[in-house]
């Protein structure tokens, strides 16, 4: 998740604008995504949406994990008194199970990713265009992700307020929990935690 969000910040933060071949002047400013994605009203709600669909899935992934290992016990216990033809069978049914598993989560991470890439694509269209707006309208001729930034100035020459100030946000309190630089999905990122099943080792 983390690396979807990186392309999709690395995507559009970067801008150069007209005035610089009008004038050649150069005004540099530089601000972070993540940070005016986390003072927008509506990442509340793509968090919350994203925690949601992470809690349902790792729910299933559990039940089935929950299910093998019960399976996995009754295996164990039955194994010595089983014939040739019935220990096969129940091996095969783990065999299937354990890989019903690991479909299933490669599934769920799958899922969750792309619940996520479509939740934030129109934040950050949204974003990209007032950062499109507002270096324009201030004469700045590059902007860049804050992330990638060696040195400079604290502020960024304060384009990100100039950004939000366009987007109709006042920025939380610094220090206050909606300051996070955290994007929506960086704490819901779906890894449903479930421990490698043991493979069924068989009797020779």
């Amino acid at each position: 998740m983390n690396k979807l969000k990186s392309l999709l910040v690395a995507a559009f933060l970067l801008v150069s604008v007209a005035s610089f071949a009008q004038t050649g002047t150069v005004k540099i400013g530089y601000t972070n995504a993540n940070y005016i994605i986390s003072q927008l009203p509506e990442s509340r709600q793509i968090e919350s949406d994203l925690k949601a669909h992470s809690s349902q899935l790792e729910k299933e992934l559990q039940n089935k994990y929950k299910t093998y290992q019960e399976k996995v016990e009754v295996y164990k216990k039955g194994a010595p008194t089983m014939t040739d033809v019935v220990r096969a069978d129940r091996e095969k049914e783990l065999t299937t199970l354990q890989a019903s598993i690991e479909e299933f989560q490669r599934n769920a991470d799958a899922s969750l990713q792309k619940k996520e890439q479509a939740a934030l694509e129109p934040v950050m269209n949204k974003i990209q265009k007032s950062i499109d707006k507002v270096a324009k309208e201030n004469g700045f001729t590059h902007i860049f992700t804050a992330e990638a930034l060696l040195y400079g100035p604290e502020d960024g020459n304060g384009f990100t307020d100039l950004v939000l100030k366009d987007l109709g946000v006042t920025p939380a309190p610094k220090g206050s929990p909606a300051a996070s630089t955290a994007t929506p999905g960086a704490t819901t990122s779906p890894k449903p935690a479930v421990q490698n099943a043991a493979p069924v080792k068989k009797k020779k």
